[in-house]
């Protein structure tokens, strides 16, 4: 399938809005040729603000910006943006509710070059604890485009997390997103995969191993990871014979564990989750390299599918 850069959608999309939103700024940490912020800096330089290698101080600019009746959306690498700047999310973004949107780019193992510090598999999971925190993870581009404007028109906080490799789009041009709401990217009858992020490129790739053994997977896109809407997995849940959990993060707290604290009390399935154990990074030589390393392809996600229905 066609491949996108979810980065170069990130900085075309806030070009777009700038042109009609005067109050939208853009913050940066010295990465905007990463993040792709430096598109808005192009296009509207007067707007746009480099903070240098001070994270918190951007986090507490954006805050005051928003104060102040601008949009400012503020981006570095995933890493960076909720562990440097933790204190000042909370405190002076999320306990005053303001309207701040932070981008979290290069997340999971994307950054693959550069090692553990660097590569950020807890970042959706902390930042889903923050009360008030919006947390969305887009599988591809177009619906990184959609995703921005949607964190344009809400009021309040919001953190996108920003694959760095190109991805395959599954996401139809037409139409807005919608916070809250999944997308069934695969139809199936026998088990349902929650994925998110890169992982829903993996599960669809895992459906249609599980297809060649007789076996129907349904791909459900979860690109909310916060607010998790219950009725919406209950759709998806309903009339299948096991669950499966994708993510390229840590499963502590992650989106596995986000559905099954939904479903307890409500339905009784096989589980599985499929995700990063209590474990760092490292560096490699290719993205792949490190999805293979972790258990997160899509031969990982289908034995999963496949030890769910076992049991």
């Amino acid at each position: 399938m066609e491949k996108k850069s979810l980065r170069t959608a990130y900085g075309e999309a806030l070009v777009e809005m700038g042109k009609t939103n005067p109050d939208i700024v853009v913050l940066e940490a010295d990465l905007g040729k990463s993040t792709m912020s430096c598109l808005f800096k192009d296009a509207y330089p007067e707007r746009y603000f480099e903070m240098g290698i001070a994270e918190q101080s951007m986090a507490s600019t954006a805050a005051g910006l928003a104060l102040s009746g601008k949009v400012p959306f503020y981006s570095t690498f995933a890493v960076f943006a909720f562990g440097r700047a933790y204190d000042q999310i909370r405190c002076g973004i999320a306990i005053p509710n303001a309207n701040v949107k932070i981008c979290g780019s290069s997340c999971g193992f994307s950054d693959f070059g550069d090692g553990k510090t660097h590569q950020s598999i807890e970042d959706a999971n902390v930042m889903r604890m923050i009360p008030h925190m919006i947390v969305l993870n887009p599988c591809d581009a177009v619906e990184t485009r959609k995703m921005m404007r949607a964190m344009a028109a809400y009021d309040g906080p919001v953190y996108i997390r920003i694959n760095r490799n190109d991805l395959p789009v599954y996401t139809a041009e037409e139409g807005d997103y919608e916070i809250g709401r999944m997308s069934r990217i695969v139809a199936g009858a026998d088990l349902v995969i929650f994925a998110t992020g890169s992982m829903v490129w993996k599960s669809v790739e895992a459906a249609e191993l599980l297809k060649a053994e007789g076996i129907s997977a349904e791909v459900v896109n979860v690109s909310t990871l916060k607010p998790l809407a219950k009725e919406e997995i209950l759709k998806y849940v309903a009339g299948k014979k096991a669950i499966v959990t994708a993510e390229e993060a840590t499963k502590l707290g992650g989106l596995g564990s986000a559905i099954a604290e939904l479903l307890i009390g409500e339905i009784a399935l096989p589980f599985e989750r499929v995700g990063v154990d209590d474990a760092f990074g490292t560096s490699a030589h290719s993205y792949a390299e490190l999805l293979e390393t972790y258990g997160l392809t899509e031969r990982h996600i289908a034995a999963a599918a496949k030890k769910a229905l076992k049991r």
